[in-house]
């Protein structure tokens, strides 16, 4: 229940040295200086020629200096700065994250290209909204590892609202310290000729892009309260001083609040604890950490089913508002594991978390979400959708094509005219026979 923090951790941008310096502790200075090193490889691989060889290598070394990269946000993000601390292992979720990364900006300038040959200002603008959001991208793909769910620029524009206005001074601050890698560089490139001004430059790329993973991961965890990130054990940086409290009025209350429940919790007082985390939920209704606590402290209490699944009927909702697809997911499961007939009574809710069931790759929940929902939901406008989703789900995820074409015929049949019969009947192309669908 309580997030324990030993200090409250001051700005990023008075943590400017802290970046700097991260690079140069011994594990990662080693480590880098291994990876650039080992872009002399490329004369081992002397059956293909040069240029081909450096760039079999240097995409090694890419890939290796970036999931070190994401592992130093990550860490980062839950408050560990000294890289003795780390685990020695990565995290199996975030070995994937580069090639999430990479897929993700390519549909972007895919997307890109498209608005651009449609309207070049358009284009342009969605270039500068692009490179705009990629920090908030980078935060939303290291927050959840996954794909679909980055790519969704909603997430995105949360995770900056999360941080507010310090994420202009956050994107300033990347922007130079890109610019700062070809600074390095044109000061040393004149100086430096042969076979050592390789090994360099990629000790330089390293050196500053795991500056900025260090930057990217404190601005999370300056912001873990909000973005819902559990600290590690020996959390944050030893500082001289005291640091100043930059919490808001309410980011302070809701930690005396958090500090409060956990303490009679503790104490065994669990009728206190839901009396106090009942009253602030109460009238913060649309504030998500009082909704959260209140959850969390009813899945705790014994006899309180009832009420943790009456709550859930607006919690899940909040969640989704806010843009927090996967942790409606989880609560969802929770209240799943309390009643196995748990259904949500709101129409668009429903499918609104049977979107992100499907987009976290969990088909079961998805359908067990839309199980009954014309039936539940009757004349609702968004039924057809849910029948759109359905066939989806149905195809994508189970390769049933034949109940697929059983929701695609109810939609002809019911919905006809709707955008959804259409995108259904385009999904189910290649399977309907021929003659069998109109249209």
């Amino acid at each position: 229940m309580q997030r324990e923090t030993a200090k409250t951790p001051r700005p990023f941008w008075h943590q400017i040295n802290t970046f700097f310096a991260f690079p140069l502790q011994p594990k990662p200075l080693m480590y880098s200086v291994l990876l650039a090193l080992s872009s002399l490889l490329f004369k081992l691989v002397f059956f293909v020629p040069d240029a081909l060889g450096i760039l079999i290598v240097e995409i090694g070394i890419l890939l290796a200096a970036s999931r070190y990269g994401f592992k130093v946000t990550a860490l980062g993000s839950r408050g560990i700065y000294k890289a003795e601390d780390y685990p020695s292992e990565l995290d199996p979720d975030w070995k994937n994250l580069p090639w999430k990364l990479f897929a993700i900006l390519i549909v972007q300038a895919m997307a890109v290209g498209w608005l651009q040959r449609l309207n070049p200002l358009l284009g342009t603008l969605a270039w500068l909204a692009m490179c705009f959001l990629l920090p908030a991208t980078q935060i939303v793909l290291v927050q959840t590892c996954s794909f679909t769910e980055t790519l969704n620029p909603a997430n995105a524009w949360n995770a900056v609202r999360t941080i507010g206005w310090p994420y202009l001074l956050l994107c300033l601050f990347l922007f130079l310290l890109s610019q700062g890698t070809f600074i390095a560089l044109g000061m040393l490139v004149p100086i430096f000729k042969g076979w050592i001004l390789l090994p360099i430059v990629n000790w330089l790329l390293i050196y500053f892009s795991w500056v900025m993973a260090s930057l990217l991961g404190y601005a999370m965890y300056q912001n873990h309260a909000a973005f819902g990130i559990d600290l590690l054990p020996g959390a944050g940086l030893d500082d001289d001083g005291t640091p100043v409290d930059r919490r808001s009025p309410r980011q302070i209350e809701q930690d005396a609040t958090d500090a409060h429940v956990a303490a009679l919790i503790t104490a065994g007082d669990m009728v206190g604890a839901l009396g106090v985390a009942y009253e602030d939920q109460r009238t913060r209704s649309d504030e998500v950490p009082a909704q959260r606590r209140y959850h969390r402290v009813l899945t705790l209490a014994e006899g309180k089913t009832a009420t943790l699944l009456d709550h859930a009927q607006r919690y899940i909702p909040l969640l989704l508002r806010s843009g927090q697809g996967g942790e409606a997911l989880k609560v969802f499961q929770t209240c799943r594991a309390q009643d196995a007939q748990f259904a949500l009574q709101d129409a668009n809710a429903t499918l609104n978390l049977a979107k992100a069931a499907w987009n976290a790759n969990n088909a079961k929940d998805a359908l067990a979400l839309l199980q009954g929902f014309d039936r539940r939901f009757k004349n609702h406008d968004s039924v057809p959708a849910a029948y759109e989703l359905v066939a989806r789900v149905l195809l994508q995820g189970m390769n049933r094509a034949d109940m697929a074409l059983r929701v695609l015929a109810t939609l002809e049949s019911r919905h006809p005219d709707t955008e959804a019969t259409r995108e259904t009947r385009w999904l189910l192309r290649n399977h309907v026979p021929q003659g069998a669908a109109g249209g």
